[in-house]
């Protein structure tokens, strides 16, 4: 296993963190909690160190599963959840961003409670909260990290101009934005940032819900609440397109390198810079090919053939923008 250090963790985290949105069931069709924790178990098994979850995922259940897996195992682990986002006390089956300063704090102790845990290694903001002025929300991160109950914090789904502004507040260790083969907006202007202020990027949607492991056929359908039914690139006028890439990608994968393509999207992440790749998963099984990403790498000619595929093969590309939650009036 591949590690990388994030500044103010006790030790360096594995390069594939295990994904739990999943593992919550919400937006996923469910979930089996005994399948789930032997999922954390394996991980922890392969090499995988580092944990992220969050409240969102699944009414605080993905938290809940993590904390009960971890038990008697939590000094080998890293710990990453996320604040800014309540579920709607009038609407409870919909999230809204919220980060006033006694919502964080309330946040941060449901959390704690939740992840049996005293305190959290990797705190991040998980969508921004334009309401609130931005270098606040930084400032009581940073006051939750004096109290020993943070180690690190991080920003997910942020632009430049926001980290920025937050940056003011804390002492900032890393991004999370949505970074795949097919969706690469990250490389526009917040892999450059993270460069240039040596912060880690941990890479969430690294299989691009599924899309990228192969096993996504035309006739594929999803269950109950399952996000993909909403999501564009499943949808009959682009699922072609995409598929189209994934063949010939699988193709070059297999030629070039002996590896499947679940394997081949791993790595592409991973060969753009210090960057960690989330692997959901929630099936043990669905880990097995996890040292298949490590030791080698994808040479530049190869990435140029990468970006070619998909220039030909998808006409109509689109990004994860449905998944945003509605905005908040700015400040």
């Amino acid at each position: 296993m591949e590690h990388a250090s994030i500044h103010g963790l006790p030790f360096p985290a594995s390069r594939i963190a295990l994904g739990t949105w999943a593992i919550g069931g919400w937006k996923w069709g469910g979930t089996d909690e005994s399948d789930a924790i032997a999922t954390i178990h394996h991980a922890l098994d392969v090499g995988i160190n580092t944990v992220d979850t969050a409240p969102a995922y699944g009414f605080g259940h993905s938290e809940e599963i993590v904390g009960k897996a971890l038990e008697g195992r939590r000094d080998r682990v890293l710990i990453a959840t996320k604040a800014g986002m309540v579920w709607d006390s009038v609407n409870d089956t919909k999230l809204r961003r919220e980060s006033s300063v006694p919502s964080l704090r309330r946040q941060l102790e449901d959390s704690l409670r939740r992840l049996r845990t005293d305190i959290i290694d990797l705190y991040q903001i998980h969508w921004p909260d334009e309401s609130v002025d931005f270098e606040e929300t930084g400032a009581v991160l940073e006051t939750f990290r004096r109290e020993g109950k943070v180690r690190a914090i991080g920003l997910s789904n942020c632009t430049v101009q926001q980290i920025e502004s937050f940056a003011k507040g804390a002492t900032l260790a890393s991004l999370q934005p949505p970074y795949n083969l097919f969706e690469r907006a990250a490389e526009k202007d917040i892999l450059p940032y993270a460069k240039a202020h040596d912060l880690v990027v941990l890479c969430y949607g690294s299989l691009c819900r599924g899309l990228l492991t192969g096993k996504i056929t035309p006739e594929t359908t999803f269950k109950g609440d399952d996000l993909r039914n909403n999501d564009p690139k499943f949808q009959p006028d682009r699922r072609g397109q995409y598929l189209a890439a994934v063949a010939r990608l699988q193709t070059l994968a297999k030629e070039k390198f002996g590896k499947s393509l679940l394997a081949f999207a791993e790595r592409w992440v991973l060969d753009r810079g210090n960057t960690i790749a989330l692997w959901g998963a929630r099936r043990p099984e669905q880990l097995a090919p996890v040292a298949d990403v490590m030791g080698w790498h994808i040479d530049e000619a190869t990435m140029h053939e990468i970006d070619d595929i998909l220039t030909e093969t998808i006409t109509d590309p689109v990004g994860p923008e449905f998944m945003a939650p509605p905005r908040t009036q700015a400040a």
